[in-house]
């Protein structure tokens, strides 16, 4: 390419610079911006520059005319960050307060996590809009993972529920006639079926499943997503779904799950953590061990009787419950969590790892087929917890 060819790409390599760098002598650039380049490095400014630049203010209307600016010029994704930064360095969660701030924002699972930690101090005017905010982070998820949930679990009950000799009216025939093409019969034009494939009566649920939630502040992400997976596997006939969430104490949502939103307003984000009390509870739940699943979503750092939990966790496996510990349910990565109870479960045959929403629907099929987990994370590239 011409070097008048090369200047427009130039251009925008210094323009994307300045913007970087911020106004000032110190950018070394001495680069005119234009209009809407000028109010994108005012909103930029006030952010990471707010001890130079004054920041945002104390006032609800300049945040709430920062919020639209940044709506404005910057994609969504990038927003969500710049208000994540916002609530971290500028300190706003006490603007969150206001119902008109609020609805100003963006909202997403961060956002959602903040409001539900500040539910118990929001002023009455604003629990409203809170919920509005909640409600909207909720539908979206629940649009991205309910049906890849549905699909993925439902296929592995089908598939853990199938006989071997079922009665007439539960052969799963597409099933039965692939496992019997090498039958066919070219005189007669048709498959002897030696062996029929079908389904198990459903009399019942096939699968119990718990999932016991750290309402720990450092879990919150995982709570959000965890009330939405509650919802959405509730709604599978063939599993019977509780929720648990603790802190020092336990606090059963299983009746708030027709309404994610609510169970979510339930949860009373920070606190201590006192997980063996929690598993405590949860045993006095779990009538068929050997059909139950019991997700303990917690970083493992454990306030109560550490000794005790270990003991308690050794009686659920001996017991033929399926435990697994995921020291997050998000997409911020494995957190930190304690490396020595983590190391200790394994031992025990329950794996530790950090989950991302995506591959949630897919370890729980896994975990119903009764398949290995430590391959399941290999094979996902999913790093299990030293010991694991």
């Amino acid at each position: 390419m011409t070097p008048d060819a090369l200047e427009p790409y130039a251009d925008e390599r210094l323009r994307r610079w300045r913007l970087l760098l911020g106004g000032g002598e110190a950018d070394g650039l001495g680069l005119h911006l234009h209009d809407r380049d000028q109010a994108m490095d005012r909103a930029l400014e006030a952010l990471y520059d707010a001890e130079r630049s004054g920041g945002l203010g104390a006032s609800a209307p300049s945040v709430a005319r920062w919020l639209g600016d940044i709506r404005e010029y910057f994609p969504s994704a990038v927003v969500q960050v710049m208000q994540q930064d916002a609530l971290e360095r500028l300190n706003l969660r006490q603007m969150l307060l206001e119902p008109e701030l609020l609805a100003a924002v963006e909202p997403d699972v961060h956002l959602a996590a903040t409001l539900l930690a500040l539910n118990r101090v929001m002023p009455e005017r604003s629990q409203e809009t809170a919920r509005r905010v909640v409600r909207r982070v909720v539908a979206d998820l629940e649009r991205r993972l309910a049906q890849p949930t549905r699909q993925a679990v439902q296929g592995a009950l089908n598939r853990a529920a199938r006989q071997r000799r079922p009665r007439h009216s539960e052969v799963d025939w597409p099933r039965t006639i692939r496992a019997n093409l090498k039958h066919y019969q070219p005189a007669y034009r048709t498959v002897i079926p030696e062996m029929r494939v079908g389904y198990g009566r459903r009399r019942g649920a096939l699968r119990d499943l718990i999932l016991c939630v750290d309402q720990s502040g450092s879990m919150a992400a995982s709570v959000v997503y965890a009330g939405v997976f509650g919802a959405v596997l509730a709604s599978l006939p063939a599993l019977t779904t509780r929720v648990v969430v603790f802190d020092t104490a336990v606090v059963d949502l299983t009746e708030d799950l027709h309404d994610p939103v609510e169970l979510l307003f339930g949860t009373q984000l920070g606190g201590g953590t006192d997980i063996n009390r929690a598993l405590a509870y949860c045993q006095t739940r779990l009538t068929r061990p050997t059909d139950s699943l019991l997700f303990l979503i917690s970083d493992l750092y454990e306030g109560g009787n550490r000794d005790e939990l270990l003991k308690r966790a050794a009686a659920l496996v001996s017991a033929g419950v399926q435990v697994v510990a995921l020291l997050a349910l998000s997409d911020d990565g494995a957190p930190s969590f304690d490396h020595g109870v983590a190391a200790r479960l394994a031992a025990l045959g329950i794996p530790a790892f950090a989950c991302t929403p995506d591959l949630f629907p897919d370890l729980m099929a896994a975990a119903i087929q009764g398949h290995s987990l430590p391959a399941w994370a290999a094979a996902n590239g999913v790093v299990l917890a030293r010991g694991g």
